[in-house]
Protein backbone atom coordinates (compact mmCIF):
# COMPACT_ATOMS: atom_id res chain seq x y z
CA UNK A 1 0.00 0.00 0.00
CA UNK A 2 0.96 3.56 -0.74
CA UNK A 3 0.78 6.62 1.18
CA UNK A 4 0.60 10.29 0.28
CA UNK A 5 3.50 11.93 1.45
CA UNK A 6 4.30 15.53 2.22
CA UNK A 7 7.93 14.99 4.04
CA UNK A 8 10.08 13.00 6.25
CA UNK A 9 11.73 14.57 9.09
CA UNK A 10 14.39 12.82 10.90
CA UNK A 11 15.07 13.72 14.31
CA UNK A 12 11.82 15.72 15.60
CA UNK A 13 11.94 16.47 19.19
CA UNK A 14 8.56 18.23 19.55
CA UNK A 15 5.57 15.64 18.08
CA UNK A 16 6.17 13.65 21.04
CA UNK A 17 8.51 11.69 23.47
CA UNK A 18 12.26 11.71 22.42
CA UNK A 19 14.14 11.63 18.76
CA UNK A 20 11.98 10.45 17.03
CA UNK A 21 11.09 10.55 12.99
CA UNK A 22 7.74 12.40 12.15
CA UNK A 23 6.07 11.29 8.46
CA UNK A 24 3.88 14.48 7.12
CA UNK A 25 1.27 13.24 5.32
CA UNK A 26 -0.22 15.28 2.79
CA UNK A 27 -4.01 16.43 2.80
CA UNK A 28 -6.45 17.98 5.28
CA UNK A 29 -10.15 18.02 6.01
CA UNK A 30 -9.59 21.70 7.85
CA UNK A 31 -8.51 24.80 6.43
CA UNK A 32 -6.83 26.68 9.47
CA UNK A 33 -5.66 30.25 8.59
CA UNK A 34 -2.82 30.02 11.15
CA UNK A 35 -1.47 26.44 9.76
CA UNK A 36 2.21 26.32 9.66
CA UNK A 37 2.39 23.72 7.22
CA UNK A 38 0.31 24.89 3.90
CA UNK A 39 2.23 22.48 2.03
CA UNK A 40 0.13 19.81 3.53
CA UNK A 41 -3.40 20.87 2.86
CA UNK A 42 -3.66 19.74 -0.66
CA UNK A 43 -3.82 16.23 -1.58
CA UNK A 44 -1.90 17.45 -4.92
CA UNK A 45 1.98 17.78 -5.45
CA UNK A 46 3.11 21.27 -5.68
CA UNK A 47 5.95 23.08 -6.40
CA UNK A 48 6.82 25.67 -3.28
CA UNK A 49 9.03 28.62 -5.28
CA UNK A 50 11.70 30.52 -2.61
CA UNK A 51 12.28 33.43 -4.94
CA UNK A 52 14.97 34.91 -2.34
CA UNK A 53 16.95 31.74 -2.43
CA UNK A 54 16.33 30.76 -5.81
CA UNK A 55 15.37 27.47 -5.03
CA UNK A 56 12.07 25.22 -6.04
CA UNK A 57 10.90 22.46 -3.93
CA UNK A 58 8.85 19.93 -5.47
CA UNK A 59 6.10 18.52 -2.44
CA UNK A 60 4.36 15.38 -2.62
CA UNK A 61 5.36 12.17 -3.58
CA UNK A 62 3.44 8.23 -2.92
CA UNK A 63 5.98 5.87 -1.28
CA UNK A 64 5.06 2.22 -0.19
CA UNK A 65 4.55 0.99 3.37
CA UNK A 66 7.56 -0.62 2.94
CA UNK A 67 9.62 2.31 1.86
CA UNK A 68 9.08 3.92 4.61
CA UNK A 69 9.65 1.51 7.26
CA UNK A 70 12.96 1.14 5.56
CA UNK A 71 13.86 4.59 5.91
CA UNK A 72 12.14 5.31 9.74
CA UNK A 73 14.02 2.02 10.87
CA UNK A 74 17.65 3.72 9.85
CA UNK A 75 17.15 6.02 12.73
CA UNK A 76 16.08 2.73 15.31
CA UNK A 77 18.77 3.20 17.32
CA UNK A 78 18.03 6.40 18.60
CA UNK A 79 14.49 5.72 19.45
CA UNK A 80 15.55 3.10 21.38
CA UNK A 81 18.09 5.23 23.29
CA UNK A 82 15.91 7.90 23.49
CA UNK A 83 12.82 6.47 24.54
CA UNK A 84 11.38 7.64 20.90
CA UNK A 85 10.17 6.99 17.78
CA UNK A 86 7.87 7.72 14.53
CA UNK A 87 5.14 9.98 14.42
CA UNK A 88 2.52 10.25 11.85
CA UNK A 89 1.58 13.61 11.03
CA UNK A 90 -0.20 15.77 8.87
CA UNK A 91 -2.30 17.49 6.79
CA UNK A 92 -4.76 14.83 8.60
CA UNK A 93 -2.83 11.40 8.77
CA UNK A 94 -6.25 9.95 9.53
CA UNK A 95 -7.47 10.90 6.47
CA UNK A 96 -4.69 7.47 5.10
CA UNK A 97 -6.03 5.37 8.00
CA UNK A 98 -5.43 2.02 5.81
CA UNK A 99 -2.40 2.87 4.84
CA UNK A 100 -1.72 4.57 8.87
CA UNK A 101 -2.30 1.11 10.12
CA UNK A 102 -1.05 -0.99 8.09
CA UNK A 103 2.71 1.32 8.37
CA UNK A 104 2.15 1.69 12.41
CA UNK A 105 1.72 -2.53 12.47
CA UNK A 106 4.47 -2.66 10.44
CA UNK A 107 6.36 -0.22 12.54
CA UNK A 108 4.95 -2.03 15.77
CA UNK A 109 6.86 -5.58 14.51
CA UNK A 110 10.25 -3.66 14.42
CA UNK A 111 9.47 -2.45 17.88
CA UNK A 112 9.21 1.45 17.05
CA UNK A 113 7.20 3.11 19.23
CA UNK A 114 4.20 5.18 16.57
CA UNK A 115 2.36 8.11 17.78
CA UNK A 116 -0.38 9.84 15.62
CA UNK A 117 -1.00 13.60 15.31
CA UNK A 118 -4.23 14.19 14.66
CA UNK A 119 -6.85 16.88 14.53
CA UNK A 120 -9.70 14.30 15.06
CA UNK A 121 -12.16 15.35 12.73
CA UNK A 122 -13.57 12.33 11.37
CA UNK A 123 -15.46 9.48 11.94
CA UNK A 124 -14.21 7.58 14.87
CA UNK A 125 -14.16 3.92 12.52
CA UNK A 126 -10.79 5.25 11.36
CA UNK A 127 -9.41 5.21 14.94
CA UNK A 128 -10.78 2.03 14.93
CA UNK A 129 -8.56 0.68 12.27
CA UNK A 130 -5.25 2.02 13.81
CA UNK A 131 -5.48 1.94 17.77
CA UNK A 132 -4.11 -1.33 18.40
CA UNK A 133 -0.94 -0.65 16.32
CA UNK A 134 -0.08 2.32 18.24
CA UNK A 135 1.10 4.17 21.49
CA UNK A 136 -1.29 7.55 21.60
CA UNK A 137 -2.48 10.29 20.03
CA UNK A 138 -1.11 13.87 19.65
CA UNK A 139 -4.75 15.46 19.54
CA UNK A 140 -5.44 18.89 18.47
CA UNK A 141 -8.44 20.92 20.45
CA UNK A 142 -8.39 24.22 18.77
CA UNK A 143 -11.73 26.12 19.88
CA UNK A 144 -14.67 25.33 22.69
CA UNK A 145 -17.21 27.22 20.37
CA UNK A 146 -19.05 24.98 17.50
CA UNK A 147 -19.22 28.24 14.97
CA UNK A 148 -15.65 28.60 15.20
CA UNK A 149 -15.16 25.10 14.21
CA UNK A 150 -17.38 24.74 11.92
CA UNK A 151 -15.13 27.93 10.33
CA UNK A 152 -12.47 26.50 9.45
CA UNK A 153 -14.33 22.95 8.58
CA UNK A 154 -14.80 21.22 11.71
CA UNK A 155 -17.64 19.18 13.86
CA UNK A 156 -16.89 20.19 17.27
CA UNK A 157 -19.25 17.36 18.82
CA UNK A 158 -17.68 14.75 16.34
CA UNK A 159 -14.20 15.92 17.52
CA UNK A 160 -15.35 16.00 21.28
CA UNK A 161 -17.19 12.46 20.92
CA UNK A 162 -13.68 11.00 19.44
CA UNK A 163 -11.99 12.34 22.60
CA UNK A 164 -13.99 10.38 24.81
CA UNK A 165 -14.18 7.62 22.86
CA UNK A 166 -10.52 7.07 22.86
CA UNK A 167 -10.03 7.69 26.45
CA UNK A 168 -12.68 5.24 26.41
CA UNK A 169 -11.27 2.49 24.88
CA UNK A 170 -7.95 3.35 27.15
CA UNK A 171 -5.95 5.18 24.60
CA UNK A 172 -3.03 7.74 25.52
CA UNK A 173 -3.93 11.13 24.26
CA UNK A 174 -2.05 14.31 24.62
CA UNK A 175 -4.64 17.11 23.50
CA UNK A 176 -2.62 20.07 21.90
CA UNK A 177 -4.05 23.85 22.08
CA UNK A 178 -2.53 25.78 19.34
CA UNK A 179 -2.99 29.21 21.27
CA UNK A 180 -3.88 31.72 18.40
CA UNK A 181 -4.99 35.28 18.92
CA UNK A 182 -8.18 36.59 19.25
CA UNK A 183 -9.46 32.93 18.03
CA UNK A 184 -8.87 31.32 21.01
CA UNK A 185 -7.44 32.95 23.70
CA UNK A 186 -10.02 34.84 25.76
CA UNK A 187 -9.88 33.74 29.33
CA UNK A 188 -13.59 32.95 29.07
CA UNK A 189 -13.10 30.77 26.19
CA UNK A 190 -9.99 29.11 27.56
CA UNK A 191 -11.65 28.24 31.13
CA UNK A 192 -14.67 26.83 28.60
CA UNK A 193 -12.10 24.65 27.05
CA UNK A 194 -11.00 23.43 30.45
CA UNK A 195 -14.42 22.07 31.67
CA UNK A 196 -15.15 20.38 28.51
CA UNK A 197 -11.50 18.53 28.78
CA UNK A 198 -11.83 18.01 32.15
CA UNK A 199 -15.24 16.66 31.74
CA UNK A 200 -14.24 14.11 29.00
CA UNK A 201 -11.58 12.97 31.40
CA UNK A 202 -8.38 14.57 29.95
CA UNK A 203 -5.40 14.91 32.08
CA UNK A 204 -2.59 16.07 30.31
CA UNK A 205 -3.15 19.19 27.98
CA UNK A 206 0.52 20.94 25.60
CA UNK A 207 -0.21 24.69 24.62
CA UNK A 208 1.39 25.21 21.29
CA UNK A 209 2.06 29.30 21.14
CA UNK A 210 1.52 30.62 17.71
CA UNK A 211 4.03 31.80 15.20
CA UNK A 212 4.52 32.85 11.87
CA UNK A 213 7.47 30.27 10.90
CA UNK A 214 5.54 29.03 7.90
CA UNK A 215 5.16 32.37 6.59
CA UNK A 216 7.32 31.30 3.62
CA UNK A 217 5.71 28.66 2.89
CA UNK A 218 2.61 30.41 1.88
CA UNK A 219 4.92 32.51 -0.32
CA UNK A 220 6.77 29.91 -2.04
CA UNK A 221 3.43 28.66 -2.72
CA UNK A 222 1.43 31.50 -3.94
CA UNK A 223 -1.11 31.70 -0.85
CA UNK A 224 -1.98 34.57 1.10
CA UNK A 225 -1.12 34.45 4.45
CA UNK A 226 -4.00 35.66 6.90
CA UNK A 227 -1.94 35.52 10.11
CA UNK A 228 1.31 37.50 8.11
CA UNK A 229 0.92 40.77 10.91
CA UNK A 230 -0.76 38.97 13.88
CA UNK A 231 1.98 39.30 16.45
CA UNK A 232 2.90 36.34 18.93
CA UNK A 233 1.88 36.41 22.55
CA UNK A 234 4.67 37.48 24.87
CA UNK A 235 6.53 34.83 27.49
CA UNK A 236 4.36 37.02 30.20
CA UNK A 237 1.03 35.98 28.21
CA UNK A 238 1.93 32.11 27.85
CA UNK A 239 2.72 32.19 31.10
CA UNK A 240 -0.61 33.47 32.31
CA UNK A 241 -2.13 31.04 30.21
CA UNK A 242 -0.16 28.15 31.39
CA UNK A 243 -1.47 28.88 35.38
CA UNK A 244 -5.01 28.88 33.64
CA UNK A 245 -4.98 25.38 32.11
CA UNK A 246 -2.52 23.94 35.35
CA UNK A 247 -5.68 24.04 37.57
CA UNK A 248 -6.76 21.45 35.96
CA UNK A 249 -3.97 19.52 33.97
CA UNK A 250 -0.62 18.17 34.00
CA UNK A 251 0.06 21.12 31.31
CA UNK A 252 3.46 21.72 29.45
CA UNK A 253 4.13 24.73 26.82
CA UNK A 254 5.59 23.94 23.76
Amino acid sequence: MELNLSNIQHFSVGDGPGIRTTVFLKGCNLRCPWCHNPETLSTQPQILRYENLNKEEICGKRLTVEEIVENLLADKCFYDESGGGATISGGEAMLQADGVKELAEKLQQNGVSVFIDTAGNLPYDAFKKVNPYVDGYLFDYKTDESEKYARIGGDLSLIRNNIKKLIGDGMYLRIRIPLIPDFNTHKSELRNICRTLEALGVNTVDLIPFHRMGSGKYKALGLTYEYENVTPQTAEEIEEIKRIFSKYFNTTVE
